[in-house]
């Protein structure tokens, strides 16, 4: 069909365009796409917060000088006497470690045993302070008892007359003995030593 000349019926208009919608629209893609874009920046620049443990305390009411170990085993039978000994028999040890301190506070020296020992878990390591806390029923050698240090006038410290102490941590127990030289007595004294050198154990997981 031909198209219609001149004389013919006049053609639709086309429909107005809405440029409002359209800019609308427009608009909100663009927000869009910069809210997406700046989430993306902000996911891949945040930054790494690594979190800082607190350090393990290092003061006290004493003041401490090694002078003897830290020694270190396995073999915590061996270095055990009494019902403690037969405990590390039947449940042994995975670490021993053992040294010596001195400390002088008001005219009177100290010498100081702290052991720390590792047992496989919390129960068994519970199980071993609750045994060693009772009088009689022996204990972890301390490196006089053995032999091991031989300081001329070294007060024997694991006897009735000195200061005992212990703590558990997990599978850890720290055991302390502590007693003055020559002889010399201060009950409190020494207890609060024994209380303080507790702390010391941190050294000996080295």
């Amino acid at each position: 069909m031909r198209p219609a000349g001149p004389g013919g019926p006049p053609s639709a208009p086309n429909p107005p365009r809405d440029t409002k919608g359209l800019a609308l629209k427009g608009a909100g893609l663009v927000a869009i796409a910069v809210v997406s874009a700046l989430l993306w920046w902000l996911i891949r620049h945040e930054p790494e917060v690594t979190p800082v443990a607190d350090p393990p305390s290092k003061s006290g009411q004493f003041q401490y000088t090694l002078v003897e170990g830290p020694q270190v085993t396995t073999d915590c039978a061996s270095k055990a006497y009494g019902d403690t000994k037969k405990f590390f028999a039947d449940t042994p040890c995975t670490r021993l470690s053992r040294a010596l301190y001195t400390t002088e506070t008001g005219g009177k020296k100290a010498l100081v045993s702290v052991v720390l020992v590792t047992m496989p878990g919390e129960v068994t390591a519970t199980q071993l302070k609750a045994l060693t806390d009772k009088d009689g029923t022996g204990n972890v050698s301390d490196l006089v008892r053995d032999g091991t240090f031989k300081d001329q006038g070294a007060p024997k410290i694991s006897g009735q007359d000195a200061a005992y102490d212990s703590h558990v941590t997990g599978p850890e127990v720290a055991i302390v003995l502590a007693g003055f030289y020559n002889k010399q007595t201060d009950k409190p004294l020494i207890e609060r030593i024994a209380t303080d050198a507790l702390r010391l154990s941190g050294d000996l997981r080295r």
